[in-house]
């Protein structure tokens, strides 16, 4: 019971970190629960020790809030007998711990990835809001006036380009009208852009010398 609370508790984590990317996006619960199971798989060796943690505080807590310890002390039971069933238990899941760790997690971690790559690739325009810069991809901050009903068509893009050396110098692009989808194989982002203009912050000329 102690095992399905922890992995419960830290499941939720993936839900509050990655419900923007999975809403909205039309995916059936058989994919929703195949990602709860990878991702419940690559954390059973953070579980265990909280799992072990709970259980001992729960399962001992409870003999000695019943005076069970105490009695078992006054028949000549040492502490270190008390414990053992929970020291074996403990090498036991520790040994489950690193196989899961060694093991099941980078497979997991990996068929999870894959699945949210997927994911994120079949409706671009919902990691867009209007109106609002993304800063999803690296040194471009885009900001997507209107967004059409098709997810494809776009109006008043707005980016700002700091790819640069230098962040202070200025390099922006307007356009008015344009397109973005997904590449044929699914691994790039494609924005094409139509009437627009551009402003880039030139590097100052040093004054010659006399």
């Amino acid at each position: 019971m102690a095992f399905f609370v922890a992995e419960f508790v830290l499941v939720m984590q993936l839900m509050w970190k990655h419900i923007d990317d999975i809403a909205g996006k039309g995916i059936s619960l058989a994919i929703i629960l195949e990602l709860v199971f990878y991702f419940a798989v690559s954390i059973i060796y953070k579980a265990v020790p909280v799992t072990i943690l709970i259980a001992s505080v729960m399962v001992f807590g409870d003999l000695a809030e019943r005076y069970e310890l105490s009695s078992m002390k006054s028949a000549g039971v040492s502490l270190t007998r008390i414990f053992m069933g929970g020291i074996m238990i403990s090498i036991l899941t520790a040994g489950l711990s690193l196989f899961a760790s060694n093991y099941l997690k980078p497979r997991a971690t990996f068929k999870f990835l894959e699945r949210m790559t997927a994911i994120k690739g079949q409706k671009l325009a919902l990691n867009f809001q209007e109106g609002v810069f993304s800063k999803d991809f690296r040194n471009f901050a885009i900001r997507i006036g209107d967004i059409a009903e098709n997810g494809r068509d776009i109006e008043n893009v707005l980016i700002y380009d700091h790819s640069g050396q230098d962040k202070s110098k200025v390099n922006m692009l307007i356009s008015k009208n344009g397109a973005m989808y997904a590449s044929e194989v699914g691994s790039h982002f494609v924005m094409e852009l139509g009437e627009g203009e551009q402003y880039r912050e030139m590097k100052e000329k040093s004054p010659s010398k006399a």
